[in-house]
């Protein structure tokens, strides 16, 4: 056996401490990138939020919850200390029994150090602070805009609740701490002032209606049911039917819509 060179001892040991030193700030950054990224999930969840209690609560529903309202609901279920109790008009404070504790910093600061200035509601792909400005112009009623006419009156997209407002944006965006300075292994956290922002989008003035007798008055058109047409003739057809048949049977419901309702029996709901 040949004597192993001398040039050619330790290197192992050199290529492992070289390759820590680029490692072990990576490793150093895994806790703080997971505190990151856990803090845009829940800030995607909130956008969530706001944009689906746009679907029941709006202006042709009730009435819009005002964005102060909205923005605190946000701070006490998903940015605060996840088991904390939520409870009505309590607002999340900047005190270690409502702060989530996993989302801190390695001084042990909170990264999230006030919940009123640093979280934020807002609307629409510009920000705005209104509902009114969360939509965006889309061409979801065009398709019907050309509807109209019957004896109830106009049909158009409007009738249809085709509302030509658009899509609805809800933002929700979290202003985050910076680390402490000093540190070489977290740079460049300490001066990075990050803000995580997500939204989410959503078309609430879709087919929605409150009742069966709703739709039927937004389908209520000769264009859209031309069998509704025969409502004219619909009880002389009657009429000559239960006749012939001895009053046995009566005759088809020409041009009528409420049978086409999804009516659960009385019998069943109890």
């Amino acid at each position: 056996m040949k004597p192993r060179p001398r040039n050619q001892q330790g290197q192992a040991l050199t290529e492992f401490l070289v390759l820590a030193m680029v490692l072990l700030p990576l490793y150093l950054l895994i806790p703080m990138l997971a505190k990151y990224a856990d803090i845009a999930n829940q800030t995607a969840m909130a956008s969530r939020y706001v944009a689906f209690e746009a679907m029941t609560r709006n202006d042709s529903n009730n009435s819009w919850k005002p964005p102060e309202e909205l923005a605190g609901d946000v701070r006490r279920r998903f940015l605060g200390n996840a088991d904390a109790p939520v409870k009505t008009g309590d607002a999340a404070g900047n005190f270690l029994a409502h702060q989530n504790l996993f989302w801190r910093g390695p001084g042990g600061g909170a990264l999230i150090a006030n919940f009123d200035t640093d979280v934020g509601v807002s609307f629409g792909p510009d920000h705005k602070p209104a509902h009114s400005d969360a939509f965006s112009a889309a061409s979801d009623g065009a398709p019907f805009n050309g509807v109209a006419g019957s004896s109830s009156g106009p049909r158009t997209a409007a009738a249809l609740g085709l509302n030509e407002r658009g899509i609805y944006t809800g933002n929700v965006t979290v202003r985050l701490a910076n680390v402490p300075e000093g540190l070489k292994s977290l740079e460049p956290f300490d001066k990075i002032d990050l803000a995580v922002t997500r939204h989410t989008s959503l078309l609430i003035d879709s087919w929605q209606a409150k009742s069966p007798a709703q739709v039927r008055s937004r389908i209520d058109s000769e264009k859209l049911v031309p069998a509704t047409a025969l409502r004219d003739v619909a009880k002389v057809v009657d009429a000559s039917v239960t006749l012939a048949e001895g009053g046995q049977l009566r005759g088809p419901k020409l041009g009528q819509l409420d049978f086409w309702s999804d009516v659960v029996p009385a019998d069943r709901l109890k």
